[in-house]
C-alpha cells in the first residue's frame, strides 16, 4: 500500500544505517521534536540503553488484528500473545480477531478510551483503519503498524513489515538457480488475491528475479488465499499447461490445495517452490517423494515483534543493539528461502496451515 506524506511533518526522520541477516532497517524517527537533540552531542556519545529484556515499568498494551481464517494469521495472534506473556512488566490485552472493519477500529477507540501506553495494530484494512490510528496518535498513545500498512505517516511511530516484494525475488532467485540454464524452461505462478498491493508486489519481484536469468512466467493463475481457491486455480492452470518445471505458489495455506491438484494431476515433472514458511510446507521438502522443494518465509512474527517494540516505545526505551538511542521508524523482515539444507533449523518455528 502507498503511503500519503504530509508536506508539513511534525517530525522528521534519522536514516538508520543497520542491515543484518534477518532485518532490514530504513529510518529512525522521534514523534516529539523535543527529543532530537539540539547540541553538539553525537549518537556515539548517548549511553547505552541496557538489556531490553530487563525489566522496565508497568505497561499496558492493547492488540488488534483480524480473524484467524488461516494458519498464519492464526500464528500472527498466537506469536502476540506468547510474546506479551514473557514480560512481567506487560498486560497485553488482545481483541477478538475480527475482519470486519468497523468493529476493528471501535476496538482501537476502546483502547484509546482505556489509555492503554501503546497499541498493535494489524488491520484488516489499512486505509480504513488509518484514522483512528492518527487518533490514537494525537493522544499520545503510540501506534505500531503491523504488516498491512496505513495509508498516512502520522498514522503509526514505527511499523513493521514483511518483505512481499523479496518473496518474489528470493522465489526467483531460488528458480534461476535450478534451471537458469535452461532458457526454455516452463514457470508457472499460482498467486493469491491479484487486486492486493501484496500480492503485485510478490509478483513483480518474482518477474524482476526471472528475468535476471532470462526466464518469465508463462503461466499464472491466482488462487484467493484459500486451500479451495488454490486447489481450483491449480486444477485449471494443470489443464492449461501440459508441461510445467517449476511452479511458485505465493501463500503456504493456500499451498495445501495447490499441492492436492498437483497430485490429483499426477504430476510430478515439475518442482514447487512455497510462500510463507509452514510447517506443512516444510514437512514436505524434507520427504524426497515430494515435488515441494523450498518455501520462502513470510514471518509471522511480525506481531510478536511489534509487542516487543511496543513495549520500548511505551517505555521509553530504545533498542539496544543499535547506537541510535530512538527505536526505529521502520523495520522490514528478511524473506529466506527453506530448502533440505536450512529446514531443520526453520520447522521448529513455523505455523501449521
Amino acid at each position: 500500500m502507498s503511503r500519503a506524506t504530509s508536506p508539513t511533518p511534525r517530525w522528521w526522520l534519522t536514516a538508520a544505517a543497520l542491515t543484518s541477516a534477518t532485518l532490514m532497517l530504513t529510518g529512525c524517527l522521534s514523534n516529539d521534536p523535543e527529543a532530537v537533540g539540539d547540541d553538539d552531542t553525537t549518537a556515539a556519545d548517548a549511553a547505552p540503553a541496557g538489556a531490553n529484556s530487563e525489566p522496565g515499568e508497568d505497561v499496558v498494551i492493547g492488540f488488534s488484528g483480524p480473524a484467524a481464517g488461516h494458519g498464519w494469521m492464526g500464528a500472527i495472534t498466537q506469536a502476540a500473545q506468547e510474546q506479551g506473556d514473557q514480560f512481567d512488566d506487560v498486560e497485553l490485552r488482545v481483541s477478538e480477531g475480527t475482519d470486519d472493519v468497523n468493529l476493528q477500529i471501535s476496538q482501537v477507540e476502546q483502547f484509546i478510551n482505556d489509555g492503554v501506553d501503546a497499541i498493535v495494530v494489524l488491520p484488516f484494512d489499512g486505509a480504513a483503519l488509518t484514522e483512528v490510528a492518527i487518533e490514537a496518535m494525537e493522544a499520545g498513545i503510540p501506534v505500531v503498524n503491523v504488516d498491512r500498512e496505513f495509508s498516512s505517516e502520522f498514522a503509526a511511530r514505527t511499523t513493521i513489515l514483511g518483505d512481499n516484494y523479496g518473496m518474489g525475488v528470493s522465489a526467483g532467485n531460488y528458480i534461476c538457480e535450478r534451471l537458469g540454464d535452461d532458457p526454455d524452461a516452463v514457470v508457472a505462478e499460482v498467486a493469491g488475491i491479484d487486486s492486493l498491493p501484496l500480492t503485485q508486489d510478490r509478483s513483480r519481484g518474482f518477474s524482476d528475479a526471472l528475468a535476471e536469468c532470462d526466464l518469465e512466467v508463462s503461466h499464472r493463475v491466482d488462487g484467493d488465499f484459500t486451500v479451495q481457491g488454490g486447489e481450483s486455480a491449480t486444477a485449471n492452470l494443470l489443464q492449461a499447461a501440459p508441461e510445467i518445471d517449476a511452479l511458485w505458489n505465493h501463500d503456504d495455506d493456500q499451498g495445501v490445495g495447490v499441492l492436492a491438484a498437483i497430485e490429483n494431476a499426477n504430476r510430478d515433472e515439475l518442482f514447487m517452490v512455497g510462500g510463507a514458511g509452514s510447517a506443512n510446507m516444510m514437512r514436505e521438502i524434507q520427504d524426497p517423494d515430494s515435488v515441494v522443494e523450498a518455501t520462502v518465509i513470510y514471518p509471522s512474527t511480525q506481531a510478536a515483534d511489534g509487542i516487543r517494540l511496543a513495549r520500548l516505545l511505551a517505555q521509553g526505551r530504545g533498542m539496544d543493539d543499535l547506537v541510535q538511542v530512538e527505536v526505529p521508524r521502520e523495520i522490514q523482515l528478511y524473506a529466506p528461502v527453506v530448502t533440505s539444507d536450512n529446514v531443520e533449523d526453520y520447522l521448529p518455528h513455523a505455523f501449521e496451515s
